[in-house]
């Protein structure tokens, strides 16, 4: 499509009266980043650090952010671009006009097996080898590819995708428009043991697990459910590949979870938390609205609203840039110290 033509499809996501150079009005056949991008490729720059990127790309067109100066770059050179204030979020956008998720078309593959006493909603797609135990409910416009298991009294929300092979347990309620990818279970039973003086006792896994509006799960993540009450996933939030969620967990809306992040049983996290990759916390640990705990950090204790913890345990972020920086210095200090103590003596000692 024309250049103009795309601005026109993404007006939704922009100001009012936006800020647009059309340049020749090139043909766009598709998008890329800036430093891959060929001709006909509709790229992005964030800020004036990446301006250097604007001489040597071969994008077609940009997507700017509010800033004259690196707008005049692009024109000087016959870049076509239009600027908004959130110049990623609208390259997202762009993308989705160029490329869609595969998606079964509506209807039920013969192969796949569904208890008479499941409800199927409108526009359903049910692909090969799918298993629909009793009393599941499936609303409308829900797409279940291959080898999916959904155990009995599952119920799936509106518009939702589960991917191949992931596996929804008894009584897990998942809402609308949720993304499930492949490999994932939901609903599991939690690692509920009991000591006694003949072993472990397994406590029963009575709980649910809820999984509001809106919720992405990663390829082979777990979301485990109680003994009593609910593990639950607030809406918005969307969680990486390879996340370990604890039975009675509770998270809040908008949060972002890293791969191979760890979340042991009762954990609560508030609205906005972002984790990092690898980031573990303790059991009953409160993380308050906001916070961010960065790249393999752990925490052991509750974490306050809006703050940003690194290390482990973890520690404010401040505090462990300055201990990091100290830490590598060990060695040359280590050195110093030695030659003190030759200096000072035996008694040093």
């Amino acid at each position: 499509m024309k250049f103009s033509e795309l601005v026109q499809k993404l007006a939704i996501h922009l100001p009012d009266s936006p800020t647009v150079s059309k340049g020749e009005d090139p043909e766009i056949t598709g998008v890329a980043a800036v430093e891959e991008a060929t001709p006909g490729s509709l790229s992005y720059i964030e800020g004036s650090k990446f301006a250097n990127r604007i001489a040597g790309t071969a994008a077609a067109a940009l997507i700017l952010p509010m800033d004259p100066q690196l707008q005049q770059q692009a024109s000087d050179r016959g870049i076509a671009w239009v600027a908004t204030p959130e110049p990623r979020l609208l390259f997202a956008q762009a993308i989705a006009l160029f490329y869609q998720p595969f998606r079964l078309s509506a209807g039920i593959h013969p192969t796949a097996s569904i208890h008479p006493d499941a409800t199927l909603g409108e526009n359903v797609a049910i692909g090969a080898f799918v298993s629909i135990a009793q009393g599941v409910k499936i609303a409308n416009q829900v797409c279940i590819h291959a080898n999916v298991t959904l155990y009995p009294h599952a119920e799936i929300g509106e518009g939702t995708v589960l991917h191949s092979h992931c596996t929804i347990h008894e009584r897990t309620r998942i809402g609308k428009g949720c993304t499930i990818h492949a490999g994932a279970v939901i609903g599991s039973e939690g690692f509920g043991f009991v000591p006694s003086r003949a072993g472990w006792v397994k406590m029963e896994q009575s709980g649910y697990t809820v999984l509001e509006d809106r919720v992405e799960v990663g390829c082979n993540s777990s979301i485990d459910r109680p003994a009593v009450g609910e593990t639950r996933i607030g809406e918005n939030t969307k969680i990486d590949n390879l996340v370990q969620i604890g039975h009675g967990c509770k998270i809040g809306k908008n949060c972002a979870l890293a791969a191979q992040v760890g979340l042991a049983g009762g954990v609560k996290l508030g609205n906005n938390v972002i984790l990092g990759g690898q980031v573990g916390v303790s059991n009953q640990v409160k993380v308050g609205d906001g916070a961010v705990a960065s790249a393999k950090s752990g925490l052991h204790t509750d974490v306050p609203p809006g703050a940003i913890v690194s290390g482990f345990p973890a520690v404010p972020n401040k505090l462990w840039l300055k201990t990091v920086a100290i830490s590598n210095r060990l060695p040359e200090m280590y050195q110093s110290l030695k030659q003190l103590q030759r200096l000072l003596g035996p008694k040093s000692n």
